[in-house]
C-alpha cells in the first residue's frame, strides 16, 4: 500500500503560460513528471499559476491536487479527444454568422446592448469547462492541505491592468503593484474564459463590471502571481519554440503578410514577457548574493527564487501545417481569407488547431522533452524522497 504524500510545504510552484492549442505541450511535460511520482501522491506543486490556456490546465490540476496522476490522466484524455468544435463554432453558420452579427452590431446605437465582437465564437469552450471542471474541489484540496494557492490571470480591457484572480489559504493577502494586482475570489469558468480570450480571436468576458481578455496581454511579470502566493521554487513550462522558416533558403521578395505579422505579435505576447521576467529574476538572485547576510533581514520584497524552465524542442508552426486539413472547411476558408493556408508561415494556425491529432503530437513532444531532463527535474522538485513513503 502507498501512502498519499502531501507536498504542500515544499513551496514549489507551477507556472503555465498561454498559447491556445499549444498548451497541449504542457500536458505532455506533466505526464512525464507524473511518471516520477507514485500513483496516488498529491500534486508536487502546491502553488499553481496559469495564464490563458495554461490557466485551464492549472485549474484542472488544482481540482485533482490530492492525486496528481489522476489529474494529469484526466487532462491528457481531454486533450487527446479534443475537436475544434468543442472550443469554438466551426460550422458555416457559426463561423460566418458570428462575423456577420459583429458587423451588423457596429451599426447599432450607442445605448443598445452590444455583445463583445471577435473573429470566432468560443461559447462551446464554456460548456466544455462546466462539464469537466468541478471547481468546488479546489476549496476542498486547500482545506485538506494538498493545495496552497491557485491563480488565474486575466487582462482588464477596462483598466489596462493585469488581474490575478486567486483562491488560497486564509492567510494569503491580496497584493497591488504597478499595472498588476491579486484579487481573492472563488474561481469559476468565467475566469478561465476571460484568461483564455485570445485578443480579437475570442470575445472579451465581463467580470464584476470590467471586460477581460487573455491574461498574457498586459502581463509584464508572469512570475509575479506565484511569488506573491509564496513560491520559492518555480517550474515553468513555456512555449518559446525554435523558429523554422519555411522559405529561409528562397529569394522571397514579398513582405510578410498581415497573418504573419499577427502571428509574430501573438508569439511576442505569449513568450517574450516570460523570458524577460526570468532574466530579471536571475539578476535579482545574483544581486542578493552580493549582499552580506547581516543586512539581508532589512531587505523587504526581495528573496531568492530558484527556477526551472522547459521549452519545446521543435517548432509548433511546422508541426501544425501537417494537420491543416484536420480543421473544418469553414474555419479553413476563414483562415484562407486572412492569408493563412497549408503553406503559411503564420503561427496563428498553431494557436487555433484544437484537433486531437495535432494535440496528441504536442503531448508526445512535451513528454519526450521532459523525459530527456528526467534527472534534472527530479533534482529540482526533490522527487527522489517520494519512494521512501512507500510501504
Amino acid at each position: 500500500m502507498t501512502k498519499k504524500r502531501n507536498y504542500v510545504d515544499s513551496k514549489n510552484a507551477l507556472v503555465l503560460t498561454g498559447g491556445g492549442a499549444r498548451a497541449a505541450y504542457q500536458v505532455g511535460v506533466l505526464s512525464a513528471i507524473a511518471k516520477f511520482i507514485p500513483r496516488n501522491h498529491g500534486i508536487p506543486f502546491p502553488i499553481l499559476s496559469g495564464t490563458s490556456a495554461g490557466a485551464i490546465n492549472t485549474t484542472a490540476l488544482g481540482c485533482y491536487a490530492s492525486c496528481f496522476n489522476l489529474g494529469v490522466k484526466k487532462l491528457e484524455w481531454i486533450w487527446k479527444n479534443l475537436d475544434t468544435e468543442k472550443i469554438y463554432h466551426t460550422d458555416a453558420k457559426g463561423v460566418f454568422g458570428h462575423i456577420g452579427k459583429g458587423m451588423l452590431a457596429s451599426f447599432q446605437a450607442d445605448y443598445a446592448n452590444k455583445s463583445p465582437r471577435s473573429l470566432l465564437n468560443n461559447a462551446p469552450l464554456r460548456s466544455l469547462l462546466n462539464s469537466v471542471m468541478n471547481f468546488k474541489r479546489i476549496d476542498n484540496n486547500i482545506l485538506r492541505g494538498y493545495l496552497s494557492a491557485i491563480a488565474v490571470t486575466a487582462s482588464s480591457y477596462s483598466t489596462g491592468n493585469s488581474i490575478s484572480f486567486y483562491q488560497a489559504e486564509d492567510t494569503t493577502q491580496p497584493w497591488e503593484r504597478a499595472k498588476r494586482c491579486g484579487q481573492a475570489t472563488q474561481l469559476n469558468s468565467e475566469h478561465l474564459m476571460a484568461s483564455s480570450a485570445i485578443p480579437l480571436v475570442f470575445p472579451s468576458i465581463k467580470i464584476n463590471n470590467q471586460y477581460f481578455g487573455d491574461g498574457s496581454v498586459h502581463q509584464l511579470s508572469p512570475l509575479s502571481p506565484a511569488i506573491h502566493l509564496g513560491a520559492e521554487r518555480i517550474f515553468v513550462i513555456g512555449v518559446d519554440q525554435p523558429k523554422t522558416s519555411l522559405h529561409a533558403n528562397e529569394n522571397n521578395p514579398h513582405p510578410p503578410t498581415a497573418a504573419t505579422i499577427a502571428g509574430h505579435l501573438l508569439d511576442s505576447i505569449f513568450a517574450d514577457t516570460m523570458n524577460s521576467d526570468l532574466e530579471r529574476m536571475v539578476r535579482i538572485n545574483e544581486t542578493l548574493k552580493l549582499i552580506p547576510e547581516s543586512k539581508k533581514d532589512n531587505i523587504e520584497g526581495l528573496k531568492h527564487i530558484d527556477s526551472f524552465i522547459i521549452n519545446p524542442s521543435h517548432d509548433f508552426n511546422a508541426i501544425a501545417l501537417n494537420y491543416y486539413y484536420d480543421l473544418p472547411l469553414p474555419v479553413r476558408l476563414l483562415l484562407r481569407s486572412a492569408g493563412i493556408n497549408s503553406d503559411s508561415e503564420s503561427s496563428i494556425l498553431s494557436y487555433l488547431l484544437f484537433e486531437k491529432n495535432f494535440c496528441a503530437e504536442l503531448i508526445k513532444l512535451g513528454f519526450e522533452d521532459a523525459m530527456e531532463q528526467e534527472n534534472k527535474i527530479k533534482d529540482f522538485l526533490n522527487l527522489y524522497p517520494a519512494t521512501k513513503h512507500q510501504k
